[in-house]
């Protein structure tokens, strides 16, 4: 019985046997997937939608609309989720057959600020970028300022030594 070690090559490499003397010899990439699309048995969509909590089937604990103040809310969150896990402590010290509520309160408020969170995302991301490119603008000036002050003691460097060849 003969084993390999690793499997057999994809056929399509065939495609690409004429690719060191011929590159435009290569197929062109496929196109990107745009909508929805199948991967393992699961159904995914490209377009970036951050599902509503109701349709996850969970309350919001926070008003809903485009003005919410997100500061304002994750800290009445957070300040909501210390009281429920005070209170949990406090049940499972006295009546710990009766947690299961308090888990499911926490449960939810943290759900409630996962959510809040992920709405921020897009936010993020756009500071993140603009942060990014401000640093990359800001070490560029610094680069061309870096050589034009190279270029002139090169300049001052080369004067000098004319000055000392015209001496001589």
């Amino acid at each position: 019985m003969a084993t390999a070690t690793y499997p057999p090559p994809p056929p399509y490499y065939r495609l690409y046997k004429d690719y060191l003397q011929n590159p435009k010899s290569a197929p062109e990439p496929p196109s990107p997937i745009e909508g929805t699309y199948i991967c393992f048995g699961g159904n995914y969509t490209t377009d970036y939608v951050l599902p509503s909590l109701e349709e996850q089937g969970v309350r919001r604990l926070y008003p809903k609309g485009p003005n919410v103040d997100f500061k304002k809310e994750l800290r009445s969150l957070n300040r909501e989720l210390q009281l429920h896990i005070l209170e949990l402590s406090d049940v499972l010290i006295e009546r710990p057959s009766q947690y299961a509520r308090r888990v499911e309160d926490i449960s939810l408020i943290f759900k409630n600020l996962h959510h809040l969170l992920n709405s921020l995302r897009p936010h993020q991301a756009r500071a993140t970028l603009i942060h990014i490119l401000e640093l990359q603008i800001q070490r560029r000036k610094q680069a061309v300022e870096d050589i034009k002050r190279r270029r002139e003691e090169a300049q001052k460097l080369l004067k000098e030594a004319l000055g000392t060849l015209d001496g001589q």
